[in-house]
């Protein structure tokens, strides 16, 4: 770092000419986190928001009172949303279990086996929905670090060229200690939006995971009584 003239600006830009090349990877590094936050922030809200609107007009057509026969037929082939992959895979798993039944003529849990089947699909979507989830809270976790170590390693290489150049003019120090403060900044930066992405869109999660949860309860519980008519 440059402590000998006085700089007129204090740009970022400038700032990250002037930083040596371990703290211009560091700042690379952090906006290049910083961006793919945001890919990923932008591209979870697009998912959410089509997911809710295929759920509820999943379940507008299940509570409609129409034919569960012909629900299936609607969605069998091609499942749009979590709710619509839950009924279509227990109502298979309902048809293979009666089927079963009635050929070997053997006592079945059938009951056991849609609540397994509609639990593992669960899982699976819910596994699908966390995906790169990850990534938002580690970022928000450790950029805040990464950017406090950049601010000290440049305050000590500052502090250093100050001891070389026995210069204490606070015109002379302010931009080093500004380079320095400068990764904290960018840390914060990629931080912020990160963690509260990664609440929001947790909390997203669980709402989805809930009205699942729910769904499987209200269609077991139809099924069953399916089954006992069967």
């Amino acid at each position: 770092m440059q402590v000998e003239g006085v700089r007129a600006s204090l740009s970022m830009y400038e700032m990250f000419l002037d930083s040596d090349i371990f703290m211009k990877a560091l700042i690379l590094g952090l906006l290049f986190a910083s961006v793919w936050c945001w890919a990923i922030i932008f591209d979870k809200l697009r998912l959410f928001k089509k997911i809710r609107s295929g759920m509820k007009a999943f379940e507008e057509q299940f509570w409609s009172g129409g034919s569960l026969e012909a629900l299936y037929n609607t969605y069998a082939k091609a499942p749009s949303d979590p709710l619509s992959l839950i009924f279509v895979g227990a109502v298979k798993e309902w048809r293979r279990s009666m089927a079963e039944k009635k050929k070997n003529g053997a006592t079945i849990k059938i009951q056991e086996r849609i609540d397994k089947m509609m639990q593992i699909i669960i899982d699976k979507q819910v596994d699908k929905l966390e995906t790169r989830m990850i990534f938002l809270a580690s970022t928000g976790s450790v950029a805040p670090l990464l950017g406090l170590f950049g601010t000290v390693w440049g305050i000590m290489d500052s502090f250093n060229a100050i001891g070389m150049t026995q210069s204490t003019n606070i015109a002379a120090v302010a931009p080093g200690v500004a380079e320095a403060l400068f990764t904290t900044a960018v840390g914060l930066i990629a931080a912020i939006p990160a963690l509260i992405a990664y609440n929001k869109l947790t909390n997203d999660i669980d709402r989805i995971a809930q009205r699942m949860e729910t769904f499987s309860n209200e269609l077991s519980s139809i099924l069953s009584r399916q089954t006992g008519e069967g």
